[in-house]
């Protein structure tokens, strides 16, 4: 055994598992991919070009006075430079979270000023004190984080941030003294604008994998069954901890995209066959013509 690994083919991520090389299943995110495309993107992506080119009118006259297609590349890779960027921040700041509810010295603790120990860069100092600040309110039990959910029954699999053990009242409210009943929940962490609904998904597909696998040495145990499941939308103004529905309506939605993935990577390429009639000698052919000849 050893650390699990991935794969891209034709832009979707693919795991490779690791006793027995020859089964590789797609990437659960990449199953979500199926998804329809929201319509906001293309508008969204013409507002970030000209956001862009009003905010430095001056500077893209000199580049396209020098270079007209550098200037054209330059405005419309805005948006795709914005969200490369996001992803970036969104990792680091994955990362941190991570070391934070290991309880990695120095990143919770803070001194007689108030001033966290440890210093982290500016950019996800925001990130922290919102992160520390859900630590308090809701004090979670750390269960384990980052390894792969694996699933040959639906072969999918995909890495999962958290398991949190987390204390809940009889109406369902955060106790963190720890005076409620413990509930084994699975999590993650979003760093976008907003958590959008298809975390459900994400959530369903790694809570009914068949095993968890240690992502670095490949050790693999049965899943167990949890008793719910959370999005902590955390950003660098706010945070909020959300319970996430994952019931088998949420799940039989995922195993449709899950077939919607074969048959655009499979299925698509059987249905098209060769043509019966077409054009040929500058003229149309028909199968009628062709019996008469």
């Amino acid at each position: 055994m050893g650390k699990i690994r991935t794969v891209y083919r034709g832009g979707s991520r693919f795991y490779i598992h690791p006793q027995r090389p020859d089964v590789v299943h797609p990437g659960v995110t990449s199953v979500i991919g199926m998804l329809p495309k929201q319509d906001f993107l293309g508008p969204w992506n013409g507002k970030m070009a000209a956001e862009l080119a009003i905010d430095s009118l001056n500077f893209v006259q000199q580049m396209a006075e020098r270079d007209r297609a550098g200037a054209v590349q330059y405005l419309s890779g805005a948006a795709r430079r914005y969200t490369k960027a996001r992803a970036s921040l969104g990792s680091d700041a994955h990362d941190l979270f991570e070391r934070m509810i290991r309880g990695e010295g120095g990143l919770t603790e803070r001194d007689t000023f108030g001033r966290f120990v440890r210093r982290v860069r500016a950019d996800l100092e925001p990130y922290r004190a919102h992160f520390a600040e859900f630590l308090e309110a809701v004090n979670p039990e750390f269960v384990r984080a980052e390894d792969v959910a694996w699933s040959d029954t639906h072969e999918y699999a995909g890495s999962f941030d958290v398991w949190l053990r987390v204390w809940l009242d009889d109406n369902g409210n955060i106790t963190p003294d720890r005076s409620g009943t413990p509930h084994l929940i699975i999590g993650d962490w979003k760093t976008s604008k907003a958590a959008y609904p298809d975390v459900a998904l994400q959530l369903a597909a790694y809570a009914r994998a068949d095993f968890v696998m240690n992502g670095e040495t490949g050790e693999i145990e049965p899943m167990p069954t949890f008793d719910g499941a959370a999005v902590l939308h955390i950003t660098d103004e706010t945070w909020s901890f959300k319970p996430v529905v994952i019931d088998d309506e949420v799940f039989a939605e995922f195993l449709r995209l899950r077939g919607t993935f074969d048959w655009q990577r499979h299925g698509s390429r059987r249905v098209l066959l060769k043509p019966i009639a077409r054009k040929s000698g500058g003229k149309l052919v028909t199968g009628t013509q062709r019996r008469a000849q």
